[in-house]
């Protein structure tokens, strides 16, 4: 079994806006920029210029990566960037203007130029924008929990437990290398409106990661760690959220079995698909199909539009009665939580599939207008100040089974099957609609016990005929949450950091190819 991995992060329902964050502030640096004056200078030029809504942007984005090979540091990367922006709607139009001098002055010319935008865009407006209603958060802060700043750690402090950790995988027994990333970001926003809102934020998020492989008679093998991407600090690496030090021990045998491994048959299994493989389907075939804008055909350019269409709202089976999957934006730990969104939308929690029926959408606050709702549910993001905000994913979430089985239960009930651990290469459609997956480790499963490893299996389905196809999902033991630090979406281009809770989940007949057969990797 794959027991490193188990019970490692927050269960559905720890966090809510405002959950406390230790003794943490916002950074007082990016306070000492004079938020308030450039927001006021900017906000008082577009009321002056007659728009119907504007709202100010600056963020400051700090980031760090280091790269790590066998023994020693490969690479370093630290970047920080700070900007501000300006969004209107005037007279029905958008306008958006931005830059990186931040000062009153320049606030107040970003207002102009972005009127000047709205006003050469109107013609080409075929309806006029409008936006859903929000209740207004004078001066709102919200800070994201964690424990350790990664930026307020030595430097030394940071490489040698990469280093360390490194080491004891290259000591172990068939590695013949190791790669290593570290990668950890503080995301300061500060946001404000003609309706009254102004809320400042601050997010740390961290994602570690290694790799270990084999070269050898059998060629080349690799495998990584399980360790998700998380909304919290240094501390990850220390003990908190997730146990680095066993999955590094354990990782090498796992490895060792994947060398030794047959090549898998073709053919029809069941499977048995663990969270840290599961949430990456989710992303893909849930999360990007329940986006709004692709369903309504918006989004096109960038992969695709959506099969789960707006006319089957509330119809379409989208899989099986024991499917629930919910979006927020108030996970404790989830990489898209927030307390307030970038159009000043407090986080929410929504349904998205409802015992397996579509019922609900991702939306910002011009789409929620313009489908007649009352609010937007807070899915408006923008990567920098110099992007406008668009319809971004939250956490989104397959819920697991109150009372429900353990992985081992699930596992029992299969007589031929495939237990699925951990991501890796994938391949979708334009529709989110027929689809392949890989993973890091497939384990054999004989009269509902594991008697080995598999190689060179991939999954492939319709969304629909898979998630119709879950029999049972497990109970909140099984629960992970898994996500990425880099979704991309938009023209120009836009990365967002996003989680997916998933449970262990029960798969029957589906299709597995061999991928050295098939030609793939």
């Amino acid at each position: 079994m794959d027991a490193a991995r188990l019970s490692r992060l927050p269960r559905p329902g720890e966090g809510v806006v405002g959950y406390p964050s230790r003794v943490h502030t916002v950074d007082v640096s990016f306070l000492a920029i004079g938020l308030s004056r450039m927001a006021d200078a900017a906000l008082s030029r577009a009321r002056q210029l007659g728009v119907s809504h504007a709202d100010v942007r600056i963020e400051r984005i700090r980031q760090a990566t280091r790269t790590f090979r066998d023994r020693s540091l490969d690479s370093t990367n630290d970047s920080e960037s700070l900007g501000l922006s300006v969004r209107v709607v005037s007279d029905g139009a958008w306008g958006f203007a931005s830059g990186i001098t931040v000062t009153p002055e320049a606030a107040a010319l970003l207002a102009e130029q972005a009127v000047a935008t709205a006003r050469v865009s109107r013609p080409l407006v075929r309806t006029p924008v409008e936006l859903a209603p929000e209740p207004t958060y004078p001066d709102a802060t919200w800070v994201s929990s964690y424990e350790i700043n990664p930026f307020d750690v030595a430097e030394a402090e940071k490489q040698a437990r990469m280093l360390d950790l490194s080491d004891r995988l290259l000591r172990s027994a068939g590695v013949s290398h190791t790669g290593a990333t570290l990668w950890y970001v503080q995301e300061n926003k500060f946001y404000a409106d003609l309706d009254g809102t102004s809320t400042t934020q601050q997010r740390v998020r961290i994602l570690p990661g290694f790799t270990a492989i084999c070269v050898d008679e059998h060629g080349y093998s690799s495998m990584r760690t399980l360790a998700p991407p998380a909304g919290r600090g240094w501390e990850y690496l220390i003990g908190t959220g997730w146990d680095f030090d066993a999955e590094i021990a354990e990782l090498p045998g796992h490895l060792a079995g994947h060398v030794q491994a047959e090549s898998v048959d073709a053919g029809r299994y069941d499977l048995v698909i663990d969270p840290s493989n599961l949430w990456l389907t989710i992303h893909e075939s849930v999360g990007h199909a329940t986006e709004l804008d692709r369903a309504l055909g918006y989004e096109a350019a960038y992969a695709g539009t959506s099969f789960a269409t707006v006319d089957q709202l509330g119809t379409l089976r989208y899989g099986s009665p024991v499917m629930t999957v919910t979006g927020d934006r108030e996970t404790r730990h989830g990489l898209a939580t927030i307390g307030y969104d970038d159009e000043g939308v407090q986080a929410q929690t929504f349904d998205i599939i409802q015992d397996g029926t579509l019922v609900g959408y991702q939306l910002n606050r011009q789409m929620a207008a313009a489908q007649g709702l009352d609010r937007s549910n807070g899915c408006g993001y923008a990567d920098a100040a110099g992007h406008i905000p668009m319809q971004r994913m939250p956490n989104v979430s397959l819920q697991p089974a109150v009372g429900g089985p353990s992985t081992e239960e699930l596992i029992a009930g299969v007589d031929r099957g495939i237990y699925i651990v951990g991501d890796k290469s994938w391949s979708i459609d334009m529709q989110r609609y027929n689809f392949q997956f890989t993973g890091q480790r497939f384990f054999k499963i004989d009269n509902g016990v594991i008697t080995g490893q598999l190689r060179d299996v991939a999954y492939q389905a319709t969304t629909t005929d898979f998630w119709r196809s879950m029999e049972a999902v497990g109970n909140e033991d099984t629960y992970v949450l898994g996500g990425a630090f880099n979704c991309g979406k938009g023209q120009p281009g836009q990365s967002a950091p996003v989680s997916h809770g998933s449970p262990s989940a029960l798969f029957r007949n589906i299709n597995i190819l061999n991928t050295v057969a098939e030609g793939g990797q």
